[in-house]
């Protein structure tokens, strides 16, 4: 059986079900969010590219991955400054640790591209206020994406 929207809903449920549940993060959306973020720390999470994968396939299906582009934002707004860096790195550390504790989502996925994760900090003007965020890329691999015919 291909991947199918059902299978979609899951993984994005099971993607922000786990953020949540690691207690750190204010808000978590799975959109880019309408409003501005308040001052605490926030997670978004949306779809980023799908790619076949041509090692992982088979004669009847294809497998592949799903990106996850996770961004978590902070307010730079906060007081210190010298806080906002550290709580932000201290919040991918826990985020990206818990992603190699829960290597299949739930038996959702075959796995989450471990070594493949990147997290990449930048600054963002979101409605005229500045945040400090940490774009995380999530590979994830799902057997039998689609299926070839003969």
């Amino acid at each position: 059986m291909s991947f199918a929207a059902a299978d979609a809903k899951a993984i994005f449920h099971a993607m922000t079900s786990h953020a949540k549940s690691l207690g750190i993060f204010d808000r978590v959306n799975s959109h880019e969010p309408e409003n501005t973020p308040g001052k605490g720390m926030s997670c978004s999470i949306t779809l980023g590219g799908i790619a076949a994968d041509p090692t992982a396939s088979g004669l009847a299906m294809v497998s592949g991955t799903i990106t996850f582009q996770v961004r978590i934002w902070s307010s730079l707004m906060q007081k210190p400054l010298d806080a906002v860096d550290p709580d932000v790195l201290g919040a991918v550390s826990v985020l990206l640790n818990a992603y190699s504790g829960a290597f299949t989502l739930g038996g959702t996925v075959r796995d989450i591209d471990l070594l493949a994760l990147k997290a990449q900090p930048g600054y963002l003007n979101h409605e005229g206020k500045e945040f400090r965020v940490i774009e995380i890329t999530v590979p994830i691999v799902v057997n039998d994406l689609w299926g070839m015919s003969p």
